[in-house]
C-alpha cells in the first residue's frame, strides 16, 4: 500500500475554501466533509483537510498563525507551464493572492507561488520530462 498524506489547514470560511480548492482542480470527498471540515482530493495519495478554527483546535492547542506568516509552502507538480499559469490565475480569481513570490523560470523548470484565502502558501511547478529523466540517469 502506498503511503498517503493528509495536509490539514485551518480555514476561516469553509465554504469559500472548498470553492477555492475546487477551482484549482481538487475534488471534494463528501464522505469526510461536514460543517466543520472538508476533505479535498488532489490525487490517490494526497488529500487536503480544510478545518474550521474550532475543528482545528480539537487537534492541537498551538495557535493558528496569522495569514501573513509562512510556516510551510506546499508544492504540487503540474503537466505544463500553461497549467501552472492557469492554477495561479484560478487562485487569484477565487480570493487567493497570485504571485506572492517571484516567478521561477529556469527553462526546464517553471513555478509560480500563490496563497489561498487563509494565507497558506502553495507553489505550482512544471518540470520538463527530459530534465527529470536526465536527473534519474545521473543518480
Amino acid at each position: 500500500m502506498s503511503g498517503m498524506i493528509f495536509v490539514n489547514l485551518p480555514t476561516i470560511d469553509l465554504k469559500a475554501s472548498i470553492a477555492f480548492y475546487q477551482a484549482l482542480g481538487f475534488d471534494n470527498n463528501p464522505q469526510f466533509t461536514d460543517d466543520t471540515a472538508a476533505c479535498m482530493i488532489w490525487s490517490d495519495t494526497i488529500n487536503v483537510m480544510l478545518l474550521t478554527h474550532n475543528k482545528w483546535r480539537e487537534f492541537t492547542s498551538r495557535p493558528i498563525p496569522p495569514s501573513t506568516s509562512s510556516e510551510v509552502m506546499l508544492c504540487v507538480s503540474l503537466s505544463s507551464r500553461e497549467a501552472v499559469d492557469n492554477m495561479n490565475e484560478a487562485a487569484a480569481a477565487q480570493g487567493g493572492t497570485a504571485d506572492i513570490n517571484p516567478t521561477q523560470d529556469h527553462g526546464f523548470m517553471y513555478s509560480r507561488a500563490f496563497s489561498d484565502p487563509d494565507g497558506h502558501i502553495w507553489e505550482a511547478i512544471w518540470m520538463a520530462p527530459e530534465a527529470i529523466n536526465s536527473e534519474e540517469k545521473n543518480s
